[in-house]
C-alpha cells in the first residue's frame, strides 16, 4: 500500500485557518518561521484576516503554504509520494525536503506578486467549465479568437479556462450553447495561461538561485502528470507550471496506477478530497484541515502501514 500526501492551492484559504494549531509547538514554529522569512504579518493574516488582504495573491500564496506545512508538522507522519495542486506543489516540495520552508515561503510571495503584475486587474479572467467534454473545451478554446486556454484539468467534467477577459467570456458563451455550466471565478489574474509567461520569466532566476535537493520521496508534478525524483527536475516543474496547465486528473490517475491506495489532503479546505472522489472514487482518502482532523488521519495512515 502506498500513501500520497496532497497539498491544496490558492482558493482554499479562509480567515482563521491554522489558529487552532498554535498549541502544537512544531506547527507554531512554522508560523514563526514564515513571519521571520517574510518580515512579519503572515500568521496574523491567517488567524485574523482581514479577508480582503488574505485574498491578495501575494498574501494568499504564502498563507496557504504556511498553513499546509503547519498542518503537516502537526500530523507528524511521512508520505510515500507527494503532489500539490498549483501553488500546492511548493508545499509538496517542502514535504519532500527538496527545498527549505523559508526559501519556499519567500519564493511563493514573489510568485504571487509576479503573477499579479503580469496582467493588469480586469484584463484577465478565469472560468470553471462544468459538465463539458474535454474535447469540446479544447476545440472551443482553439476556435475562439484571442487568448483563452484550458488551464486546470481538475476532474472529469471540471475544467478551468483562462486568458484575456473578452475571449474567456466568448468561449464561455460557446460552451453554454453546448449545455455546459460556466462559472466565472473571482480571481485577480489568468493563472496558468500563456499570459503568465512574464511572471515565469521573472520567477525562473529566483528559483535557479535556490538550493534544490533531490526529494526524499517522489513528487508528482502538475506540468507532466508524472513523478520526478531529482531536485533539478522539481525546480524546472515549478518554473514551467506558472504558464502551463495543471493536469490534476491525470496526476491522480497516474498515482493510482503506480499503487497509491490512500490520499491524505494536508492543508486548508477539502477541495482536493472532493476532486479525488470524482477522479478515483474507489481509493481511500482523508483530509487534514484543522487540528481536530489530525488524530483520525493518523489512525488511517497507521492502519494503512500496518
Amino acid at each position: 500500500m502506498s500513501i500520497a500526501f496532497l497539498f491544496p492551492g490558492q482558493g482554499s484559504q479562509s480567515v482563521g485557518m491554522g489558529k487552532d494549531l498554535l498549541e502544537i509547538e512544531a506547527a507554531k514554529a512554522v508560523y514563526d518561521a514564515a513571519d521571520a522569512a517574510l518580515e512579519g504579518g503572515i500568521s496574523s493574516l491567517c488567524f485574523e484576516g482581514p479577508e480582503e488582504a488574505l485574498k491578495l495573491t501575494a498574501n494568499t500564496q504564502p498563507a496557504v503554504l504556511t498553513t499546509s506545512i503547519a498542518l503537516l508538522a502537526a500530523l507528524d507522519r511521512r508520505p510515500d509520494v507527494v503532489a500539490g495542486h498549483s501553488l500546492g506543489e511548493y508545499s509538496a516540495n517542502v514535504a519532500a525536503k527538496t527545498i527549505g520552508f523559508a526559501d519556499a515561503v519567500a519564493a511563493v510571495r514573489k510568485r504571487g506578486q509576479y503573477m499579479q503584475d503580469a496582467v493588469p486587474v480586469g484584463e484577465g479572467a478565469m472560468s470553471a467549465v462544468l459538465k463539458a467534454a474535454k474535447e469540446d473545451v479544447l476545440r472551443i478554446c482553439e476556435e475562439t479568437e484571442g487568448c483563452v486556454e484550458p488551464v486546470n484539468f481538475n476532474s472529469p467534467g471540471q475544467i478551468v479556462i483562462a486568458g484575456a477577459a473578452g475571449p474567456v467570456a466568448a468561449a464561455g458563451e460557446a460552451l453554454k450553447a453546448l449545455r455546459a455550466r460556466v462559472m466565472p471565478l473571482p480571481v485577480s489574474a489568468p493563472f496558468h495561461s500563456s499570459l503568465m509567461l512574464p511572471a515565469e520569466e521573472k520567477l525562473a532566476p529566483d528559483l535557479q538561485a535556490l538550493d534544490f535537493q533531490d526529494p526524499n520521496v517522489p513528487i508528482y508534478v502538475n506540468v507532466k502528470a508524472e513523478k520526478v525524483q531529482s531536485g533539478a527536475a522539481a525546480r524546472e516543474a515549478l518554473i514551467q507550471q506558472v504558464s502551463r496547465a495543471v493536469r490534476w486528473d491525470e496526476t491522480i490517475l497516474k498515482m493510482v496506477e503506480d499503487g497509491v491506495s490512500l490520499f491524505v489532503e494536508v492543508g486548508p479546505g477539502k477541495v482536493l478530497s472532493g476532486l479525488c472522489r470524482r477522479i478515483a472514487k474507489d481509493v481511500d482518502r482523508v483530509n487534514v484541515a484543522t487540528l481536530a482532523d489530525v488524530e483520525a488521519a493518523r489512525e488511517k495512515i497507521d492502519a494503512a502501514r500496518a
